[in-house]
């Protein structure tokens, strides 16, 4: 991600996820966020903030952890988790690139 800063759109997409459950999401965990507000009212993301996201997403839709279980996680061990997440990324990518060597075999 070479941007600065990231509409609400472009993070719902890097997550995998709705707009509005992004919304949610910032509206819920507002102390692991930094968004600010463009001149027009939009919300805008930073990279820190989209990787905040992958996070909670993992953690509710992988886990399968309650919201209040995302909130303690997030704020007792984030760099576990972020290190999980980063991993199932890593995999997700070999298993694209595995998929493409096979298709073209």
């Amino acid at each position: 991600m070479d941007k600065l800063y990231f509409s609400i759109g472009e993070a719902a997409q890097a997550i995998g996820e709705s707009t509005s459950l992004v919304r949610y999401w910032t509206n819920e965990f507002d102390r692991h966020f930094k968004v600010g507000r463009s001149s027009r009212g939009d919300r805008k993301y930073t990279a820190a903030d989209i990787e905040t996201l992958k996070q909670i997403h993992y953690l509710v839709n992988v886990k399968g952890m309650t919201l209040e279980g995302v909130d303690k996680a997030l704020k007792d061990s984030k760099r576990a988790v972020d290190k999980d997440v980063k991993v199932l990324e890593s995999l997700k990518k070999i298993r694209e690139q595995l998929t493409e060597v096979k298709k073209a075999l």
